[in-house]
């Protein structure tokens, strides 16, 4: 399974999974449908499969027209995105499987963001091989999703679901915000050394307008405040040392940032 990367809008990321020895594809939250028809027709394959990680417009908005050119494509969301999902035929519940090009993809949900958000985790096929997490906007490099429907004890607990993870996952989020993201962890963590070296890094990758995407799950567990509500720097700047009220303290301070 090759996952191509597709900018979109100001700051988001469509991910095309394709199987080129099929020539069929799958597709990650569809903002627009023309850059991913012209990544098709350029690799030659056909959509056969839309996974939306929750509703929003930037994530579902080219579902409509890719289901026209593509009429047999099976779309698949979250059971709680029923009649939000454009064309959504498949409603996934936790711990489902979903299948394409050979790999299996568990499926967590992971309400915060909003109520009904879910997160799709490919396994690899292999020891030692890296995972693929595609994990809309729940975790982000260096950050996580804003709450619009959920709770932070709700997205406390979707975080640590994924924070069990192996470290070697990809994490493929939806938005260029890393360098924001770990601009804001200074303000908290400033003397954490591996958030010092990555905020360098990234730097220096933006400053050559290249991605931050995918990141690796053991370097967020290192460096993303809202990975780390129990670490002592971060239970110091929220004023608390329960993880929900860290957590939650962590995410109003983000949000005015």
């Amino acid at each position: 399974m090759q996952v191509t990367l597709l900018p979109v809008l100001s700051d988001n990321y469509i991910f095309l999974l394709t199987d080129l020895s099929q020539k069929i594809a799958a597709v990650v939250d569809p903002a627009l449908a023309e850059p991913v028809l012209r990544k098709l027709q350029e690799m030659g394959a056909s959509l056969v499969t839309i996974f939306n990680t929750h509703h929003h417009s930037d994530h579902v908005g080219g579902n409509e027209e890719l289901i026209k050119h593509f009429p047999n494509v099976r779309v698949y969301g979250g059971a709680e995105d029923k009649g939000r999902i454009p064309g959504q035929q498949v409603f996934l519940e936790e711990g489902e499987l979903v299948e394409f090009a050979g790999r299996v993809g568990e499926v967590f949900f992971v309400p915060g963001h909003t109520r009904a958000h879910i997160a799709y985790y490919f396994s690899p096929t292999t020891p030692g091989e890296t995972g693929d997490l595609f994990c809309g906007d729940t975790l982000f490099a260096g950050g996580c999703g804003r709450l619009f429907e959920g709770t932070p004890a709700q997205m406390l607990n979707s975080l640590s679901k994924l924070r069990a993870l192996p470290d070697n996952t990809r994490v493929w989020c939806a938005h260029e915000y890393t360098l924001g993201n770990l601009q804001f962890a200074l303000t908290i963590d400033g003397n954490n050394p591996d958030l010092q070296a990555r905020f360098a890094d990234v730097k220096a990758v933006r400053s050559r307008s290249e991605v931050t995407i995918p990141s690796l799950l053991g370097v967020e567990k290192r460096t993303n405040p809202f990975l780390r509500w129990e670490q002592p720097a971060l239970q110091s700047a929220a004023n608390s040392q329960e993880s929900v009220q860290t957590f939650a303290r962590i995410r109003a301070m983000k949000d005015r940032f």
